[in-house]
């Protein structure tokens, strides 16, 4: 466990996950409002979401402020790029080559009461800190458009503009975005 001030990070474990699924869907509902109608905020769900795979692999964090997680994130060296356990969107295994290929940024939410206090920064710092560990010099993730801000204000630039998609669900709007680890 890791302790900046009062917050602290530590590794996810499965004993969490009611607590981020929870958080999850707070955050999407509260973050996305602005930049989504109400029916793709709704249709977010089927593309996002916690990719359990990231617990097992230890590759997924919490941030805690006095006991309470109010930010989560995750990076990881399997292919997917995007996507939970109940997505619509197909995920890969893959295990990733550090030396051709970006690890992912994965999965990450902050608590819509604590919003714009540096929680989603960190988290991001945090999981560059470890892909770098793992050899990784690149890294690339799948912003919504509430998180990119974000991502564009730690380096990320846009690779592309995507449309997640799926039978009988509304579109939802999302960039791919990069950025190099040095």
């Amino acid at each position: 466990m890791v302790r900046h001030g009062p917050m602290q990070h530590r590794v996810a474990i499965r004993a969490d996950i009611p607590a981020i699924t929870d958080l999850m869907a707070r955050a999407s509902d509260a973050l996305q409002r602005p930049f989504l109608t109400p029916a793709q905020v709704a249709a977010s769900r089927h593309f996002m979401g916690l990719d359990t795979q990231l617990i097992a692999d230890g590759t997924y964090f919490v941030i805690e402020d006095a006991g309470r997680i109010v930010g989560c994130g995750g990076w990881s060296r399997r292919a997917t790029l995007f996507g939970g356990d109940a997505s619509a969107v197909a995920r890969e295994t893959r295990l990733l080559d550090p030396t051709r290929d970006p690890a992912r940024v994965r999965a990450m939410y902050t608590d819509p009461d604590r919003a714009r206090r540096g929680i989603g920064r960190r988290m991001l710092a945090v999981c560059e800190d470890a892909a770098r560990a793992a050899g990784f010099t690149r890294v690339e993730l799948m912003a919504t458009l509430s998180g990119e801000p974000l991502y564009r204000a730690c380096g990320y630039v846009p690779i592309e503009a995507v449309m997640a998609a799926a039978d009988g669900i509304e579109p939802v709007p999302m960039v791919r975005m990069g950025k190099g680890l040095r």
